[in-house]
C-alpha cells in the first residue's frame, strides 16, 4: 500500500486508505493502520479536506489535487460512495520536505444515515484537523446552498478553543485556528455579474454571503450562518466549475481523456492555488504540525467525540505538548546514550577528551530534543533532559575512572613486581639497602611516569603506592647500619619532600581536572543560551500568528463598516481590544521568561568568574605559578 523512502519524501502512498470510519454502535474510531502511516510522516503536512452534499463529486476533486486520474473512489449512482474520512499522503507539488495530506469525506446528508449528528461530526473533524478546507457544491450560491452548510452554525457547540468555562462563547477565537476557506461551486451555469457588471468568483461569494439589514427574526436567522461563516472563515476564495461534459458521460468521468477546456481550467486555478498558499498546519502559539503529531490530534479529537464530549484545542494541544515533549526527552537521552556507548571499547579516555565528546554529543541530543519539543516554555523538559544526561554522563566518568585507575595500577604493579620480589626475599636488609631500595623505586617511578603520562588516575594511583611503600622505606631505613643518625634524619626528610612533591602534583592534576570541569559548565551555559533562539523563533511565529489574525479580523471589520453594520462592527471593535490586551500580555510573558534565562546566564558566568578567581588565590596554585615563571 505504501513504502517507505528516504527523506525528503519519507513515505509514499499508492492509493489512498480509509482514515475515520464509523463502529457498529454508530461511534467514530480512527483506523490503526492510517495512524502507523502518519507516524512515520516527521516532516510538516499541509492538510487539505473536502467536505459537501454527498454525490457532488468530492472524490473527483481530490483526486485532481493528487494529480492522479484514479485514487479516491466515485461513484455514478445516488449512493454516497466515500464513507467516513480517507486519506492520502504525497509528498507536496511545491513545497520541499513537505507532505499534503487529501481528506476526502463522507457526503453530508446521505440518505442511508439519516443522522445530522454525524454529519456535525464529520464536518467538526475536517475543521479540526485540515489546513484548508474546500466546501464542494452545484449550481449556485443561493440561499438553499448556504443552508446547506447549517453544520457552521453548531460549531461553536461543537467545538471549544479554551478547556476554561470563564469564556462560555470563545468562538471569537475559531478565526485564530480555522482553516482557510474555499468554496468549489460545481456545475455552474451563470455570468458572473452583478447589476451588469463583471464580478470575480471571489466578489460572488461574497455577494452570496452578504449580510441584511433589520433586526426582524426572518432577517436575523437569514444573517446567521452568514455571520458564522464571515466569521469562522476570514480568508475565504471561491473557484467555480463549469459541467466537465455530457450528462451521459459523468458516470465515466475517471476514464474519459479529455473535458471541456474551462472546466480543465477551473481546476487548474484551483489546484494552483492550494499548492502555492503557503498553508502548512499549525496549532496555538504556531506549533507545525507533522504527520506523526496530526495522527495524534486525530485520535484525541475522534475518542473526545465517541466520549460524547465536546473537543477542546486547548485540551489538544496540552496533551500533544506533554506526549510530544516526554518524547522529545526520551530521543535525546537516546541519541546520548547511543553515541556515548560508542566510546566504553576506548576507555580509559582522557577527562578532557570524554568531556569534549560529551559536550559534543550533548549538543546532539538537545538538538533533538528542540527539534521535536512543543511549548516547553518554562524549560521543565529541557532541564530534565539535562538532568537524565547528567546523571548518566556521571556513569561514563565512573566508568572511565575505573578503566583509568585499573589500568594505571596494573602498570604500577607490572613495573615494581622485581622490587617487590626483593622485598619480600630480605633483599634490602642490609648496609645500604636503603640507598638501594630508593635507587629501585626511583627507576618505577621515572618508567612509571613515562608509561602512564596519558592516564588521569596515574598520579592518585602514584600517591597511593608511595605512602604504601614509605612503610617499609622507613623500615629499611632505620635497619641501615651502614647510615649514622644525623645521614637517616636527613634522608627522612628528603623522602617526606619528595612526598609531599607527589602529593602537591595530585592536587595540581585534581586542580586541572576541576578546571576542566569549569569550562565544561560554561562551554554548557553557552549551549543553553544558543538553544535560546529557538525560543525566540517560537515567539517571532507566535507574533506573527497574532498579526495574521488581526489582519483577517481588521478586514471582516471594514467589510462590516462598508454595509453598515455599526453595531457588529463595535463589537468586533471590542474583540480587536480584547485580542490585544491578550496579545500584549503574552509579550510580557514571553519577555520575563527571557529576562530569567539571561539573568541565570549571567549568574553562571559570575560563579564561574569566582570559581576561577578562587582557584588561583589557592597557595598551592599561587606556587606553580612560581615554579613556571622560575623555570
Amino acid at each position: 500500500m505504501y513504502k517507505k523512502k528516504a527523506d525528503p519524501s519519507p513515505v509514499v502512498m499508492n492509493r489512498p486508505v480509509c482514515f475515520i470510519d464509523t463502529e457498529s454502535d454508530g461511534k467514530l474510531r480512527v483506523q490503526q493502520s492510517a495512524l502507523q502511516i502518519l507516524q512515520q510522516i516527521q516532516q510538516p503536512v499541509v492538510v487539505v479536506a473536502v467536505v459537501g452534499l454527498y454525490r457532488t463529486g468530492k472524490s473527483y476533486l481530490m483526486n485532481c489535487l493528487a494529480r492522479k486520474q484514479k485514487g479516491f473512489a466515485l461513484g455514478s449512482t445516488v449512493e454516497s460512495k466515500t464513507k467516513g474520512i480517507w486519506m492520502w499522503c504525497l509528498p507536496h507539488p511545491t513545497k520541499s520536505g513537505t507532505t499534503l495530506v487529501l481528506l476526502d469525506t463522507e457526503g453530508l446528508g446521505d440518505m442511508d444515515k439519516g443522522d445530522q449528528r454525524h454529519d456535525t461530526n464529520i464536518f467538526c473533524l475536517a475543521v479540526l484537523l485540515s489546513s484548508t478546507l474546500v466546501y464542494n457544491s452545484r449550481g449556485t450560491i443561493d440561499s438553499k446552498a448556504v443552508e446547506e452548510l447549517q453544520c457552521v452554525t453548531e460549531l461553536a457547540e461543537c467545538i471549544k478553543v479554551k478547556s476554561s468555562d470563564e469564556d462560555a462563547d470563545n468562538s471569537r477565537d475559531f478565526v485564530k485556528f480555522f482553516p482557510n476557506f474555499i468554496w468549489a461551486v460545481r456545475d455552474f451555469t451563470l455570468e458572473l455579474k452583478i447589476d451588469g457588471k463583471d464580478i470575480t468568483e471571489d466578489q460572488y461569494l461574497e455577494f452570496a454571503l452578504k449580510l441584511k439589514d433589520g433586526t426582524s427574526k426572518k432577517v436575523m436567522e437569514y444573517n446567521l450562518l452568514r455571520e458564522c461563516i464571515r466569521n469562522y472563515f476570514p480568508s475565504r476564495k471561491c473557484f467555480t466549475f463549469p459541467f466537465p461534459t455530457t450528462p451521459e458521460n459523468m458516470s465515466c468521468l475517471e476514464r474519459l481523456d479529455s473535458a471541456d477546456i474551462r472546466f480543465l481550467k477551473a481546476t487548474h486555478n484551483l489546484c494552483k492555488f492550494v499548492f502555492h498558499d503557503n498553508n502548512i498546519k499549525r496549532l496555538k502559539d504556531g506549533y507545525t504540525v507533522t504527520g506523526k503529531v496530526l495522527g495524534h490530534l486525530a485520535k484525541m479529537y475522534v475518542d473526545t467525540i465517541s466520549s460524547g464530549a465536546v473537543p477542546c484545542m486547548e485540551n489538544a494541544v496540552i496533551a500533544m505538548a506533554k506526549i510530544e515533549n516526554e518524547a522529545a526527552v526520551k530521543e535525546g537521552l537516546e541519541v546520548y546514550q547511543s553515541e556515548m556507548e560508542k566510546l566504553k571499547n576506548s576507555f580509559p579516555l582522557e577527562r578532557k577528551d570524554l568531556t569534549s565528546k560529551h559536550q559534543h554529543v550533548k549538543c546532539m541530543a538537545t538538538q533533538t530534543f528542540m527539534k521535536r519539543s512543543f511549548r516547553d516554555t518554562e524549560g521543565k523538559n529541557l532541564k530534565s533532559l539535562e538532568e537524565n544526561i547528567s546523571k548518566v554522563f556521571d556513569g561514563y566518568q565512573c566508568q572511565n575512572k575505573q578503566a583509568s585507575k585499573r589500568r594505571s595500577e596494573d602498570l604500577l604493579s607490572s613495573l615494581s613486581a622485581p622490587m617487590m620480589e626483593k622485598l619480600k626475599q630480605g633483599f634490602y636488609a642490609r648496609p645500604g639497602g636503603y640507598d638501594l631500595f630508593c635507587k629501585d623505586l626511583e627507576d618505577v617511578k621515572k618508567k612509571y611516569n613515562s608509561q602512564a603520562n596519558k592516564e588521569f588516575m596515574a598520579e592518585e594511583v602514584l600517591e597511593k603506592f608511595l605512602k604504601q611503600k614509605s612503610v617499609d622505606s622507613k623500615a629499611i631505613l632505620q635497619a641501615d647500619m651502614q647510615l649514622t643518625e644525623n645521614e637517616k634524619k636527613i634522608k627522612e626528610e628528603k623522602e617526606k619532600a619528595a612526598l609531599l612533591k607527589q602529593e602537591i602534583k595530585f592536587k595540581e592534576e585534581k586542580q586541572r581536572q576541576l578546571e576542566q570541569k569549569f569550562e565544561a559548565e560554561r562551554q554548557s551555559n553557552e549551549e543553553r543560551m544558543r538553544q535560546m533562539k529557538k525560543m525566540e523563533e517560537d515567539m517571532r511565529l507566535q507574533r506573527k500568528e497574532a498579526e495574521h489574525a488581526m489582519e483577517r479580523k481588521l478586514r471582516e471589520q471594514a467589510a462590516l463598516l462598508e454595509h453598515s453594520f455599526q453595531e457588529k462592527s463595535d463589537r468586533m471593535r471590542q474583540e480587536m481590544d480584547d485580542f490585544r490586551r491578550q496579545s500584549a500580555a503574552a509579550e510580557v510573558f514571553r519577555a520575563n521568561q527571557m529576562a530569567v534565562m539571561m539573568e541565570n546566564r549571567r549568574y553562571m558566568d559570575e560563579m564561574y568568574a569566582m570559581r576561577m578567581q578562587e582557584m588561583a588565590c589557592k597557595p598551592e596554585n599561587k606556587g606553580r605559578g612560581t615554579r613556571k615563571k622560575k623555570k
